[in-house]
């Protein structure tokens, strides 16, 4: 749909070809658009006038961890109070409720994940130079060093935490990695790194249970149809239990779409952070080279498979980007606006990128702390080579 590039008029429309349907009603789903549209903008102009990194001790925080306290504490008692069903004067009638309850208390457990089983993980020893550059991007940010380094088939990068332990985890995307000129790959693994100190609800274990437990809840209590028909007073029971059921699934699905969305806005915040971070150490030319890069990753992808059908690692991978890279430069000023329609979402976790790109460029111009010369990206790239051409095999077959 047209809008107008100087003052975007009719840039917050929906979409229906562009947007895919968030609650299913066409009504519904275009004015949860407009909402979001406007937070999404009201929450970019709050951030863009003050340092972001004073803003993360919120409100919003404050709440999502009161949350998280107090549904810990509940799948706790629920535990406790099955367990004592269970074991009181065993055995006893209270033994069935007791295992439901310990059941339901199961589910709602809290996850501390786990490795991916695709991650292909390295040693220092594999991958020298690579770790050393992680290790100099930690200490120009000041942020910890991830404890796993790996590397998968995805056009993608993440960082994040697992086990009981929380050991950090640094994942490249192998197709991602290798197409990335030098800043911008100073500039993803800023990023990436900025995760573990931006303060993001979903990184940390304590907020995890806003994002999950009562939505699993309300999944455990939604009633489902058997198809099998009774008598008069079977039918009635199934009848109340689906009405009280029912009603309580919902109210719990309500107030976990809540808790989501407050969590939510404060991860925007943190993804700004991080943008931030990528700049104050690959600069800020190679923190927004990288941003316009992520507008045009489905073009990224076309090309990565075309070269590695070829035949092509990522010397190639990175040419044809940056080829196309140039072409596009003309059309970059309408998709970073485009961005902020398609990707504006009462749930999304990210900003649109081009309000993301529009915050780095408001703030002050940043020299690279971490220069990654050719000759190093060179040797980056040959460590990983037999890496590459599994991923490339895996890719032109694909």
């Amino acid at each position: 749909m047209p809008w107008c590039p100087s003052c975007e008029w009719n840039l917050d429309a929906y979409d229906a070809e562009r947007n895919p349907p968030l609650f299913g009603w066409a009504w519904v789903d275009r004015r949860a658009h407009r909402l979001a549209y406007r937070l999404t903008r009201e929450h970019f102009d709050r951030l863009v006038q003050r340092p972001i990194g004073a803003s993360g001790a919120g409100p919003e925080r404050a709440l999502i961890t009161t949350a998280s306290v107090l549904l810990l504490l509940g799948v706790a008692t629920i535990a406790a109070t099955g367990l004592w069903l269970t074991l009181r004067s065993f055995p006893s009638l209270t033994l069935l409720p007791g295992l439901v309850l310990l059941g339901f208390a199961f589910v709602l457990r809290p996850r501390f994940g786990r490795l991916d089983p695709d991650l292909e993980v390295l040693s220092r020893h594999q991958a020298p130079e690579l770790f050393a550059l992680v290790d100099e991007v930690a200490t120009a940010l000041g942020t910890p060093t991830p404890q796993v380094i790996g590397v998968d088939g995805s056009l993608n990068a993440y960082a994040g935490q697992v086990g009981l332990r929380q050991r950090r985890v640094l994942c490249l995307g192998l197709p991602y990695w290798g197409s990335l000129g030098p800043q911008e790959r100073v500039a993803l693994l800023s990023h990436e790194l900025g995760h573990f100190v931006n303060g993001d609800p979903r990184r940390m274990l304590l907020t995890q249970p806003a994002f999950r437990t009562l939505g699993e809840a309300a999944d455990l209590l939604r009633p489902m149809d058997t198809g099998h028909r009774g008598g008069i007073l079977e039918l009635f029971g199934n009848l109340l239990a689906k009405i009280f059921l029912g009603t309580l699934s919902r109210l719990l699905a309500a107030a976990h779409l809540v808790l989501v969305w407050l969590a939510l806005r404060e991860s925007q915040r943190a993804e700004y952070l991080a943008d931030e971070m990528a700049a104050k150490a690959a600069g800020s030319a190679g923190a927004t080279r990288l941003l316009d890069t992520m507008l045009r990753l489905e073009s990224v992808a076309l090309a990565v498979r075309r070269e590695s059908r070829a035949g092509h690692g990522p010397d190639r991978w990175r040419a044809t980007v940056a080829e196309s890279m140039e072409a596009a430069t003309a059309r970059l000023p309408q998709l970073r606006q485009l961005s902020v329609r398609d990707e504006a979402s009462l749930f999304a976790s990210h900003p649109p990128a081009g309000l993301r790109w529009q915050m780095l460029t408001k703030r002050d111009w940043c020299d690279p702390k971490v220069v990654l010369t050719e000759a190093r990206m060179e040797r980056l790239d040959a460590e990983l080579a037999r890496e590459y051409e599994r991923v490339r095999r895996q890719i032109s077959l694909s």
